[in-house]
C-alpha cells in the first residue's frame, strides 16, 4: 500500500495477465507480479489500484481476478515495517475497504525471512 503519487523508483513492464502496464516500486512487488503472471489460479490482475473514497489517496498493490472470478487483494510490505503503527493502520484500512466491497480474500505479501533487501 502506498500513496497514489508515490515518487520512488518505478519499474515498468508488460505482463500478459496484467490489465495495464505493470508498475512495481520494490523487489517484493516485482517478484509477486511474476508469481501472479505465472499462476494458473489467476486470470488477470491490476497493480496500484486506487482506494476510492479512502482519505489520503492510497493504492492497493494487487487486485486479482481468480480463475473462479472471485477477487483477491494483496498488499506488499517489508518485514521490518510490519510492526510500525502507520503500516498496521494502513493495512487495516485497506482490509476494511475491501471487506466493505465484498472481497474476503485479502492478505499481505512479505519477503522471505533472511532475504537481503537491496
Amino acid at each position: 500500500m502506498r500513496k497514489k503519487n508515490f515518487k520512488g523508483r518505478c519499474e515498468k513492464r508488460k505482463l500478459s495477465k496484467c490489465e495495464d502496464v505493470c508498475r512495481t516500486f520494490d523487489a517484493i512487488q516485482y517478484v509477486y507480479a511474476d508469481l501472479l503472471n505465472g499462476s494458473g489460479d489467476i486470470k488477470s490482475f491490476r497493480v496500484n489500484v486506487l482506494l476510492d473514497g479512502m482519505e489520503g489517496d492510497y493504492t492497493s498493490d494487487f487486485v486479482c481476478v481468480k480463475a473462479d472470478h472471485d477477487l483477491m487483494v494483496r498488499e506488499c510490505v517489508e518485514r521490518k515495517h510490519l510492526t510500525k503503527p502507520l503500516t498496521m493502520k494502513l493495512l487495516q484500512a485497506s482490509r476494511d475497504f475491501w471487506l466493505r466491497h465484498g472481497v474476503s480474500d485479502w492478505g499481505i505479501v512479505i519477503e522471505k525471512e533472511g532475504a537481503a533487501n537491496e
